[in-house]
């Protein structure tokens, strides 16, 4: 799996402190954005995100590059449709492998299954199947490549949702990463992002069964 930060909005953190000042203020845009300061920026923002009126941070937009998952991975991620997102296509590409779990990985069976649907599939597109009708014999372990955009509050949607502990495996681990990458440009919007119990009790029927301060200290050392 590879995840990396492509491109985000120039400084979004002021871009969304001074979104939020305009609703309050007659001082024109040139004024708001020479005279704020770092301290102004972060009490708007802890004042705005804290009281949930979050539409102004979705000014600041992120965009990642993803490769090296599974479309069961994928299909989850396209889930969120508060977003925007380029996957690589089958029809016009190979899968240039298989991702399997690790519960999998010394099941001889799984391997056998998998080995034999590669195998399958590069038989038929060597009578000429088409790759568009040969994808239907590959399983949803095939790996493949997205490319998404979100605003800031998609992602902390994004994250409350995947980075729990309840969450598969897989999209966590790339929520995770994801997490940590925005983190290092936009500290302090993202400072309390994660699952819900880093900020209150979880609201799972099932709770994963992880001490609570252990979770916080994990995600306080993102």
């Amino acid at each position: 799996m590879y995840v990396e930060l492509v491109s985000f909005t120039p400084e979004p953190e002021k871009l969304c402190a001074l979104a939020a000042r305009i609703c309050y203020t007659n001082k024109n845009w040139q004024t708001l954005k020479q005279s704020i300061t770092e301290k102004e920026i972060h009490n708007l923002l802890e004042r705005i995100i804290s009281s949930g009126h979050l539409s102004v941070i979705e000014h600041a937009s992120f965009s990642f590059y993803i490769e090296g998952i599974s479309r069961v991975c994928s299909h989850q991620l396209v889930r969120h449709r508060l977003a925007s997102f380029s996957q690589q296509s089958h029809r016009y590409s190979k899968p240039e492998r298989f991702i399997i779990p690790p519960p999998l990985k010394n099941e001889k069976t799984c391997l056998e299954i998998l080995d034999k649907a590669q195998k399958t599939y590069n038989l038929l597109l060597k009578k000429g199947v088409k790759k568009e009708d040969a994808r239907f014999i590959l399983p949803q372990a095939a790996s493949t490549r997205i490319f998404l955009t979100m605003n800031a509050r998609e992602l902390l949607h994004f994250f409350r949702l995947r980075c729990c502990y309840r969450a598969q495996w897989e999209i966590r681990n790339v929520a995770m990463e994801m997490l940590k990458q925005v983190k290092r440009v936009a500290p302090f919007i993202f400072k309390s992002a994660g699952p819900p119990c880093l900020t209150g009790p979880c609201p799972e029927k099932e709770p994963c069964g992880i001490d609570i301060t252990e979770i916080r200290n994990l995600f306080k050392d993102l």
